[in-house]
């Protein structure tokens, strides 16, 4: 303060004011011009933290999503600078993405849920699914021995079953990975039978593109896997098809796009700038105009290495079972319509309850926490927001599979794995 000239303070003062009013009235001015997001000097980006994405992929049919979106420039439309590796098998590309080596991956629905729990051999590392990549397309392939002896309905492999048991020479029946969607349906179908798992067969994991050649050599008596092999099985005249996974289950879920909890936190421009470009190439591929090109652009080496020809027949639901029945499918392998991709909590209930009913956990598991945490409908949610797709939302339904048994995502689950004839249960 200046005591000799009190006043100069005061007129000091209010020039400061002044001075200071007028520079934020300014910038206040230019602030309300400028778009949403300006944070000082820089527009806050909406493009991907992360461009560079490697996306892991099995040989299988429904791999065709992520491969269209890359072959067909749609993850660089959104910013997304796309390679795609081809895996050995499940559990090299759950390593691969729980190292880092990829980023996103092509991945049977119980992966991220048996990753997140630490189930197979795996260490604990959590996976999240923010998009489902397609229904249907599995089936059940039996040797052609049994060709005119099992149909349809698993109860006829039962006298099979006890024959090989008192020769000391148990069945073996093949899936793709232990807590995967094959290694359930295989397990459903055999439970419907009245055949345990676990106790009366021998159940191997084979690598998708290898179950035709191990049955060449008569390795198994059965295998379920996704398609073209139980096609391509026909075609060899070494099996034929019991029944596909949607007689199982009508518009049943099946592949998913996964990425580590991890990098979806950390990156989560970047995740739904692939799920846009899944979108589109999902409608895209449910245009069953486009499936000869579709069959010819997967079918390559780098991807699927099978005839075209093979692989198109059940795309357009043209079933043929290699044993004298045939038909039109009503539910084939579809990507986009009927809220495809929508990643609904009460697929990872099913596949947890069923762990749950075969002993693949020691106890109940969170099965609210664990859908929540792994099935990120949030991110569709937001993703499909910004491009401005109506989606069918959340599902609760139930759904009744082929053995009449009905499952209510909402009730006791814990009920409904031990409400089985056959199960592995304990206490």
């Amino acid at each position: 303060m200046n005591r000799l000239h009190p006043s100069l303070d005061a007129r000091s003062t209010r020039r400061r004011f002044l001075r200071r009013t007028a520079r934020g009235l300014t910038l206040g001015t230019l602030l309300a011009g400028l778009p949403r997001g300006w944070v000082g000097s820089v527009h806050a980006s909406d493009a991907p933290e992360t461009a560079r994405i490697n996306f892991g992929m099995i040989a299988l049919t429904d791999c065709s999503p992520i491969v269209i979106a890359h072959e067909k420039g749609l993850f660089k439309k959104h910013g997304i600078e796309s390679t795609v590796t081809k895996g050995a098998n499940w559990a090299a590309i759950r390593d691969s993405l729980s190292t880092g080596s990829i980023q996103a991956t092509h991945m049977l629905l119980g992966m991220p849920l048996a990753s997140t729990l630490g189930l197979a051999g795996s260490a604990r590392k959590p996976m999240v699914i923010p998009w489902i990549m397609n229904r249907n397309g599995q089936a059940i392939t039996l040797k052609s021995e049994w060709k005119g002896k099992v149909g349809a309905d698993p109860k006829a492999i039962l006298p099979f079953v006890e024959q090989a048991r008192k020769l000391g020479e148990p069945l073996t029946f093949a899936m793709t990975f232990p807590p995967g969607t094959h290694a359930m349906w295989m397990r459903y179908y055999l439970g419907a039978g009245g055949i345990n798992p676990d106790k009366q067969v021998s159940l191997i994991t084979i690598p998708p593109p290898q179950m035709v050649a191990n049955m060449r050599i008569g390795k198994m008596d059965g295998f379920c896997v996704g398609e073209p092999w139980n096609a391509r099985a026909i075609a060899d005249g070494i099996g034929f098809t019991s029944l596909t996974t949607q007689d199982i289950w009508k518009d049943h879920p099946e592949k998913v796009c996964a990425f580590t909890e991890e990098f979806a936190t950390a990156n989560p421009k970047t995740v739904k700038a692939v799920l846009k470009a899944l979108h589109e190439a999902s409608l895209w591929l449910d245009d069953l105009n486009n499936r000869p090109e579709q069959c010819d652009i997967v079918s390559k080496p780098t991807y699927i290495n099978c005839d075209a020809k093979t692989i198109l027949g059940r795309l357009l639901g043209k079933l043929d079972y290699g044993d004298g029945r045939t038909r039109q499918d009503e539910f084939p392998m579809h990507f986009s319509r009927r809220n495809c991709n929508y990643p609904q909590p009460k697929y990872a209930k099913w596949f947890l309850s069923q762990y749950r009913r075969w002993g693949l956990v020691p106890a109940a598991p969170d099965y609210e926490g664990v859908a929540r945490r792994v099935m990120r409908a949030d991110l569709y949610e937001e993703a499909m927001k910004e491009i401005g797709f109506a989606h069918g939302g959340l599902n609760n339904d139930k759904e009744t599979l082929f053995d009449g048994v009905t499952f209510d995502p909402s009730a006791d689950l814990e009920a409904y794995a031990r409400s089985f004839p056959v199960h592995n249960v304990k206490g």
